[in-house]
């Protein structure tokens, strides 16, 4: 496959950072933990695990960009550009619950190529490539094939940068049509979830970069629909998420368009 190199290398380099990780969150009464805004955590795990991520990539893809959520922008000239989360779920690790992982992204003139998201404390491996199919611990990974909200759970994702009402509304959309909604506070888990089947959508109005390029990837390779984010600014950017199985993402996009719309008596952005 076209990407299979890089591929390989993202999948060996999560294993070794989510090892790393690990360490820390079994020690983690010595962590050290700061705010960075609402809901919103790092730790030293978190910085010292992307250090160990960004060391690997410079010294075997020199030329590549980065795009990391605790040590910001390394521009590069060969068009490909590494987009990477070291722990995704800080607020889960720091506090002992499982549910975190390690997502690594390769984004080609700002789309998606290749997907890893690694659970250390499930073993699970997520991967994708472009035109190369998603797997889970290289099983053949399928989208929810149901058109009924009834039938399944659907991920919603929420931010403190954001308007918490219209989270609720879309919860509250969900539930009124029979299904119901699932949150793990790692977003990159939820977009594999949806990619296994797992879940049968999700929607964020806003996630950067570092926490959807991967999922996303997966979801389109496992047979799911995505609402495209924009190659020239979202990884710098972020993007709203909107995804799902072919016979529910019409649902789920209707949805999101009804809870995001600005909210009554709120600021315009221009």
């Amino acid at each position: 496959m076209q990407y299979q190199d890089r591929l390989d290398f993202a999948v060996e380099l999560a294993r070794r950072a989510g090892a790393f990780a690990k360490t820390h969150f079994e020690a983690i009464d010595t962590l050290v933990i700061e705010s960075k805004g609402h809901q919103d955590l790092v730790s030293n795990a978190d910085k010292d695990t992307e250090t160990l991520i960004r060391d690997a990539l410079e010294e075997h893809w020199p030329d590549d960009g980065i795009v990391g959520e605790e040590h910001g922008r390394k521009t590069g000239t060969s068009g490909f550009d590494w987009v990477i989360d070291p722990i995704d779920g800080t607020a889960n690790f720091v506090r002992g619950l499982p549910q975190w992982c390690v997502a690594i992204a390769c984004a080609r003139d700002g789309e998606a190529v290749v997907g890893v998201i690694f659970e250390p404390s499930s073993g699970e491996m997520f991967t994708a490539t472009k035109g190369g199919g998603a797997f889970v611990n290289g099983k053949p990974m399928r989208v929810a094939q149901t058109g009924d909200m009834g039938q399944g759970s659907v991920g919603i994702g929420f931010s403190g940068r954001l308007p918490g009402m219209k989270a609720v509304t879309a919860l509250t959309m969900v539930v009124e049509r029979g299904g119901v909604f699932f949150r793990n506070a790692s977003g990159a888990l939820m977009l594999a979830y949806v990619a296994a089947g797992r879940l049968i959508g999700y929607l964020e109005e806003f996630m950067n970069s570092w926490d959807c390029v991967a999922g996303m990837l997966m979801i389109e390779e496992a047979g799911g629909i995505i609402v495209k984010p924009d190659p020239k600014t979202s990884l710098d950017h972020g993007t709203v998420v909107i995804c799902g199985g072919p016979n529910i993402f019409a649902e789920i996009n209707e949805i999101a368009e009804a809870s995001f719309q600005p909210l009554e008596g709120a600021a315009s952005s221009g």
